[in-house]
């Protein structure tokens, strides 16, 4: 099978958007703007409803003048199945709706494959635009074989004690079928096109994570992705904070690809006017910023969305890098100007790899199909306990974390390697992850008793994968986290919790613990609020309160940031680079080729700030890259202005 390479240079470009009424000198300028810009590669829907005729026939001409033009000017394709579909279907098909609709699929693959196959430009084959429903389809094809998956099913093992359970079939159907009907996609074009690269661009992960399958998508995939939309897809966090989203986001998908290469395969490239959930228009700056993030999380490119805006339906008129006199917008230019950076480092960003941190943020996708399930009608809303709050508790402690110029990894707990036989210097956060699976139980505390820190948060291991309420003298984690709940109280709101001599916001509820091995951290009267408990060669923080939510509702890290700065002071001190101190609204993300580092710093606060960096103590800073104007003296002394984006490369002094 033909892979993009962990070793080639990362590639930016932006999706041409084909369809009838467009003029072969129009195709042709937008892919001479492509490469005058530095681009190299792009995306491009194949619509069948553009190529299939009412009469049977097919006329692929209109396409084939975007090859043709890919190939002029040594342009990149990503062909993009897109079998017929509604007009104004903007996403496209998820999975089959008939027996028919899958034989339509097959015939439409095997036309379309066998003809393009023969362009030079085309790169390779992306089978879905973006994965992910959120909920089981409805119709014919889904449902029946929904009943013969049923049928198949091998009963579990683990069974709740016996106890009446929630029924997550549904939800673990879903789970399987996407990766069936990507599977059997590939199939379909390699019996045309065998060994061409495969890619998949999953989307709103915060909110369809449970769906993804990564691990299982390794073994046909050549390369993952993902769209990254802010209109679209940021819906839990304000404008100033998409950088960190964007992080984030890039983070579950370097964890998801595993071995394999990812990049970014949208990136809002402009102005939306009715479309999306949240109308912006993305700045220059963000452009960089948002480029240089996915880079500095191990992408090997982005593709924006897109290059032309379409002329008709819905998104008519919007979303493109270039104007509608077909000229290079301001953020076609900032996206050319990060282009030049990488061209001209290309030794370096072409082996380029992520400073790992040692620090793990993990989510359970039966946390979040339980709260999904449990959800009521309420007049008033909550983010503890509405849908949304689990990922944003994990979102939390990985913005906190940003803060300290530390990129955490962030990963579904089945993509984390538990059979390792040393874990020290490394962390696992668990944060308001109300259900770990009975299958995680011991790998936890291997992870822990082998030299790992574990930090639990909130209600993490309330229920088990069926929504069994954990709770009770029959815990299965008493002896990793030293102690027993008593019960949960509803406190209010918003309410301090004091640690260690150090007050948080907690946010609805705190535990009350029952200790056994494990040493009070956390006293109100007689009532025991955290522990912290030795196993093994390793060690446990559980604070049953959720300090994180409580930290991201009132926008305040600090006290948040002391306790991980007092708590991971072993692994923190074996960062390559890091602030001196807790600096909000900026982020860093840090890459490495062998002995040599690159830092990438972005400033989302409201003003310029004046930094240092712990770690290039005997290192010389080289400004590779800064588009507003910021300088840097010595790690001490680095000057970054709003909304900025510096590239500082470290450089021994004896070089």
């Amino acid at each position: 099978m033909a892979k993009a390479e962990n070793s080639d240079i990362p590639m930016i470009g932006a999706e041409v958007f084909i369809e009838p009424g467009q003029s072969p000198e129009e195709i042709d300028i937008w892919f001479q703007q492509l490469q005058k810009n530095g681009m190299k590669i792009t995306r491009i829907r194949m619509f069948e409803s553009y190529m299939h005729k009412a009469d049977g026939s097919w006329d692929f001409s209109l396409f084939d003048t975007a090859f043709r033009a890919g190939e002029k000017y040594d342009i990149k394709i990503y062909a993009n199945l897109f079998p017929a579909t509604d007009f104004t279907d903007v996403g496209g098909f998820k999975f089959p709706k008939s027996e028919a609709n899958l034989g339509q699929i097959s015939n439409y693959i095997q036309h379309l494959v066998p003809h393009f196959k023969q362009y030079a430009s085309l790169y390779g084959w992306v089978p879905i635009n973006e994965p992910g429903s959120g909920v089981l389809p409805e119709d014919e094809y889904s449902l029946k074989s929904f009943e013969d998956w049923k049928a198949r099913e091998i009963k579990e093992l683990y069974n709740s004690q016996g106890f009446t359970i929630l029924d997550f079939r549904k939800e673990k159907f879903l789970l399987y079928y996407n990766t069936w009907f990507l599977s059997w996609l590939t199939q379909e074009i390699h019996l045309y096109d065998p060994g061409a690269r495969i890619h998949v661009n999953n989307h709103a992960i915060f909110q369809h994570a449970a769906e993804y399958d990564f691990p299982q998508w390794r073994s046909f995939l050549s390369s993952l992705g993902g769209s990254a939309h802010a209109s679209w897809h940021f819906g839990y966090f304000s404008r100033h904070k998409y950088a960190v989203a964007m992080s984030a986001n890039s983070e579950i998908l370097r964890s998801g690809a595993g071995p394999l290469p990812w990049l970014m395969t949208e990136l809002q490239g402009g102005n939306n006017i009715y479309s999306a959930f949240n109308p912006l228009c993305p700045t220059p700056e963000e452009i960089a910023q948002w480029l240089w993030i996915t880079i500095g999380s191990g992408s090997k490119g982005s593709i924006f969305w897109c290059l032309n805006p379409r002329r008709s339906g819905f998104e008519a008129g919007e979303w493109g890098m270039l104007d509608y006199l077909n000229e290079p917008s301001c953020r076609m230019r900032a996206a050319s100007e990060v282009i030049n950076v990488i061209n001209e480092h290309a030794d370096f960003f072409s082996e380029a790899k992520v400073a790992e941190s040692g620090i793990h943020i993990l989510y359970t996708r039966e946390s979040l199909w339980i709260e999904q399930a449990l959800q009521v009608k309420s007049d008033s809303t909550e983010p503890g306990r509405d849908i949304g709050g689990v990922m944003k508790s994990a979102l939390a402690w990985f913005e906190a974390i940003t803060e300290m110029g530390v990129s955490p990894g962030f990963r579904e707990i089945g993509e984390f390697d538990f059979t390792r036989k040393d874990y020290t210097g490394e962390v696992i956060i668990l944060a308001q992850q109300i259900s770990i699976p009975s299958r995680y139980w011991t790998a936890l505390e291997h992870f822990v008793e082998r030299g790992g820190h574990l930090i639990a948060e909130g209600l993490t291991a309330y229920y088990d994968e069926n929504a069994f309420a954990l709770m009770g003298k029959d815990f299965p984690f008493q002896k990793l986290f030293g102690g027993l709940i008593k019960e949960f109280i509803l406190k209010d709101r918003l309410f301090e919790i004091e640690v260690e001599g150090h007050t948080h916001i907690a946010h609805l509820w705190y535990g009350i613990i029952h200790p056994l091995t494990g040493r009070a951290i956390a006293v109100d009267g007689e009532e025991v609020l955290a522990l912290r408990n030795a196993f093994g060669q390793g060690k446990v923080l559980w604070i049953p309160s959720l300090i994180g939510l409580g930290s991201r509702i009132t926008d305040n890290y600090h006290s948040l940031v002391l306790l991980l700065n007092r708590e991971l002071g072993h692994i923190l001190d074996k960062q390559v680079f890091r602030f001196s101190k807790q600096q909000p609204g900026l982020l860093m993300k840090t890459l490495q080729n062998g002995k040599d580092y690159l830092s990438i710093l972005i400033n989302k606060s409201q003003e310029s700030q004046d930094i240092s960096i712990q770690g290039g103590e005997n290192l010389k800073p080289i400004l590779w890259y800064a588009n507003k104007n910021g300088t840097v003296v010595s790690s001490d002394q680095i000057q970054i202005n709003r909304e900025e984006t510096l590239l500082i490369r470290w450089m021994s002094y004896s070089d």
